[in-house]
């Protein structure tokens, strides 16, 4: 069990970072989670601290650099290091470009992107103090881009990039950086994904019942974290499309685009 480490996670409220916050509470962190909803982050907080867990839930968007600085200033505050930052805060999109409302793409790269940036660059003197990790929640789509999640696609290999970018920097500082690819999750990301227009799609287009479990993608990221892995992808489909993109790109696009055509509601025209 560590004694007295502490980890942050963006996003702690549901899906993959509800599931991280757990499984770190349990390994014996103290628990720091961000969310928008105050509700649900209340309820979340207060159940780990039932549970006898050390646990400090802030209101927070992801988007916001100012927010982010005083999450890290409260969590130093509260427990006194930051030896693990989660960056899992996410959103994701569902429409052709050509009918996307550019703020929806600028709200999805702030969210996805500038929001890991945020929380890495005013955590990261903490994490050189105490030699910790740095764990960046990306996505096949930051391998392979995906039609009709244009934005989200683009976020996610801006987050692949800029962490290989850190990566190489802090080659010798002792900070570990690990990204982690999950396939198809079953979180509520789709639910929530946004439309052409910014509405809430609401109803997932995917089943989400024969997905990964967002506790079993948290268990792949512990022991990654622990070993100091420097990344991995999730899922054998997730492998294989990333794969085959190296060596059948062409192909990949037709196969891609007419799996997406199918999807229910799906703004791609079968063929």
């Amino acid at each position: 069990m560590p004694k007295d480490q502490t980890v942050i996670i963006t996003g702690g409220t549901s899906g993959i970072g509800k599931a991280c916050a757990e499984l770190y509470a349990s390994k014996g962190y103290n628990i720091v989670i961000t969310g928008r909803n105050k509700e649900r982050l209340d309820e979340v907080t207060q159940t780990l601290i039932a549970a006898g867990h050390q646990a400090l839930g802030i209101q927070a968007d992801a988007a916001s650099e100012e927010r982010a600085a005083e999450v890290v200033e409260q969590s130093i505050e509260k427990f006194g290091s930051i030896d693990v930052l989660i960056c899992n805060a996410g959103v994701s999109m569902r429409a052709l470009f050509e009918d996307l409302d550019l703020k929806v793409f600028r709200e999805v790269m702030e969210i996805n992107f500038m929001g890991t940036v945020n929380y890495v660059k005013y955590a990261l003197p903490h994490l050189l103090k105490s030699k910790g990790s740095i764990v960046g929640i990306s996505s096949i789509n930051g391998h392979r881009g995906t039609p009709a999640r244009t934005a989200y696609s683009s976020s996610k290999f801006a987050m692949e990039g800029f962490f290989e970018a850190l990566r190489t920097e802090l080659l010798y500082r002792g900070v570990h950086i690990l990204v982690a690819s999950p396939g198809y999750t079953g979180t509520n990301i789709r639910n929530t994904a946004l439309t052409a227009d910014g509405k809430i799609q609401g109803e997932s287009p995917k089943d989400e019942s024969k997905m990964m479990t967002a506790e079993q993608v948290a268990m792949r990221i512990y022991k990654g974290q622990q070993k100091k892995t420097r990344g991995f992808i999730l899922t054998p489909l997730g492998w294989w499309l990333n794969f085959l993109n190296h060596f059948v790109p062409k192909l990949m696009d037709k196969i891609v685009y007419n799996v997406l055509a199918k999807e229910p509601d799906s703004p791609l025209k079968s063929n």
